[in-house]
C-alpha cells in the first residue's frame, strides 16, 4: 500500500515506541491528535487528518483504551516504503 512521506515519518516514530494521544472535548468529540515520541516529546507532524488517514489504512490501533500504537499492517507498510 502506498503511503506518503508524512505518513512514513509518523509510522517510524510509532515503531520506535511513540504513541498518539487523542484530545476530546466534554462531549467526547475529537479535537486533536498528538504524537509523542518514545522520549515523551511532542512531535508536530501528526494532526487529526493524518490520524484519520492512518486509522483508515489500519496502520494504527488502540486496545483497551490505551494510546494508539502501530499495528503489524503499519509495520508492513513501512518496510514496503523502504524497499522500493
Amino acid at each position: 500500500m502506498n503511503i506518503s512521506k508524512r505518513e512514513h515519518r509518523v509510522l517510524t516514530a510509532l515503531a520506535q515506541g511513540g504513541r498518539i494521544m487523542l484530545l476530546r472535548d466534554d462531549n467526547r468529540k475529537l479535537l486533536n491528535a498528538e504524537l509523542y515520541n518514545r522520549d515523551g516529546w511532542l512531535m508536530t507532524n501528526c494532526d487529526l487528518s493524518m490520524f484519520k488517514q492512518l486509522k483508515a489504512k489500519k496502520a494504527i490501533a488502540s486496545t483497551g483504551g490505551k494510546p494508539y500504537r502501530i499495528t503489524r499492517d503499519g509495520i508492513r507498510m513501512m518496510t514496503a516504503f523502504d524497499n522500493r
